[in-house]
């Protein structure tokens, strides 16, 4: 007979106030990291015109981080098991201090992409180091579910007050303040964090799969710049077609690879597990379809309304205030409902608040209409991804914490990396602005339902 996913929990135990001061700690390590996603997006044509890139040049500044960020997450997600998860969050924080810095200061377009670059692949260490701590520090149940809420809620909020404040501080100050700002937190946070965390990994003594590792590395970097120069190009250009079929074949090795592997990077059997495998495609297809919402609100917002790049931010705070809320909710909802429920229903609500988004006109009349859909569909966004995080790290022991979390971290990576230029192709194939905008809208809300229509008979567990 099957079960649900989560069984009802026994009732939530409190927080010391030592768990408190951790969780504020790698909670804040987790939302300087969002926010480094989407701060620069809004200000992308200033920096263009300071720097000297041109206007086909500017989706290198987003892709320099994305390709790191999605590309190397899994395999720091194992080495933080292995080597220690405080160790590569502090490594982590480290290397964001020094490519903020080096952004801050470029004075270049090689400069500044390489100060891009080492912030993805921070990204890539610290996020899911900061995560398996979170999973690790507090034991499976309402717990870790109330923790993993705010953790959801605080990283998806990331993404908007990453545009608002990267409006607020191109137009208040200069875009150099994008990167510098997170030099002084960076730096708290290597301060703080040896007094508050104790060293965590696995116990076990098994050494880092490195052809699983080189594989799965390349064949994500390959898939991301695929995807990324198809979206820019076209789907006919030769480099990305070529890039997404190197993408295929090495995740092909990569599989065969961890088949015969005794240590492998990602044992296939915790892959193969429903919790993982089925909820990391609800949470794909959360990530994806949000993310690349707010890329279509923000064409909406500047190209029909005429909104400027602050207002904009403002606006798109509504949701970011939706998804908080979800995100503070979402404990109580998965305890009632249990995970698979939970996941769908978020999912569901989400699909309906962006079709209500099709009403949208050339005309400010709308905007209401906007800050009601985008709150309400951010809220069920923030409920299906905390139910998506609390489900693919249950049921795994803690030397698993680690992989787990970096399977969680590059679903949330590579969904955001890709669902952008998926999204700007749709909406560009149309002559009218609107009209694309409209589609593409469209298209979101059925890529949501599809997701909601497979989690919910396939999420289960014997």
């Amino acid at each position: 007979m099957s079960a649900l996913i989560t069984d009802a929990p026994a009732p939530p135990a409190g927080m010391s106030s030592r768990h408190k001061l951790v969780l504020t700690l790698l909670l804040g390590a987790q939302f300087m990291l969002a926010i480094d996603f989407s701060i620069l997006n809004v200000a992308l044509p200033v920096v263009g015109r300071g720097l000297g890139f041109g206007l086909d040049e500017l989706q290198w500044i987003a892709t320099a981080f994305a390709l790191p960020a999605a590309g190397f997450t899994l395999l720091f997600g194992r080495v933080a098991d292995l080597f220690g998860r405080r160790r590569m969050l502090l490594a982590g924080m480290a290397l964001l201090a020094a490519g903020s810095l080096i952004g801050g200061l470029a004075t270049a377009p090689a400069m500044l992409l390489t100060g891009r670059v080492m912030q993805g692949l921070a990204t890539a260490i610290a996020t899911p180091a900061a995560l398996s701590l979170i999973t690790t520090s507090f034991p499976e149940g309402p717990l870790r579910t109330r923790a993993l809420g705010l953790s959801g809620a605080l990283m998806s909020a990331g993404f908007t007050v990453g545009a608002i404040l990267g409006g607020v501080l191109t137009d208040a100050l200069s875009w150099r303040w994008a990167f510098l700002v997170n030099v002084p937190v960076a730096a708290l946070i290597l301060a703080v964090t040896p007094a508050l965390i104790t060293e965590s990994r696995s116990r076990d003594c098994a050494k880092l799969d490195v052809p699983g590792a080189v594989t799965v590395t390349g064949g994500l970097l390959a898939l991301v710049y695929g995807i990324t120069s198809a979206g820019s190009r076209g789907w006919g250009d030769p480099l990305a077609l070529g890039a997404l079929a190197a993408a295929a074949a090495l995740l092909v090795a990569f599989v065969l690879v961890e088949r015969r592997s005794p240590a492998p990077l990602a044992p296939l059997d915790v892959l193969a597990r429903r919790t993982v495998s089925w909820g990391s495609v609800g949470g794909f297809v959360a990530f994806a379809t949000e993310t690349s919402l707010v890329f279509l609100m923000t064409l909406y917002l500047q190209q029909v309304l005429g909104f400027s790049p602050l207002a904009t931010g403002l606006a798109l705070g509504v949701l970011g205030a939706g998804t908080f809320a979800g995100g503070v909710a979402a404990p109580r909802i998965m305890a009632r409902l249990g995970g698979r429920t939970t996941l769908t229903a978020g999912l569901l609500l989400q699909a309906a608040a962006t079709a209500a988004l099709l009403g949208l006109g050339d005309s400010r009349d709308g905007l209401g209409l906007l800050l009601v859909a985008t709150a309400i569909g951010g809220f069920g966004n923030l409920v299906a991804i905390v139910a998506f995080m609390g489900t693919v790290t249950s049921g795994l022991p803690d030397r698993e914490q680690g992989l787990a979390t970096g399977v969680a971290t590059m679903t949330q990576q590579v969904a955001i990396t890709l669902g952008i230029p998926v999204m700007s192709a749709v909406a560009t194939a149309n002559a009218s602005v609107l009209g694309g905008i409209h589609t593409a809208t469209a298209v979101n809300v059925a890529i949501v339902l599809a997701g909601a229509a497979l989690v919910w008979p396939f999420l289960r567990r014997a």
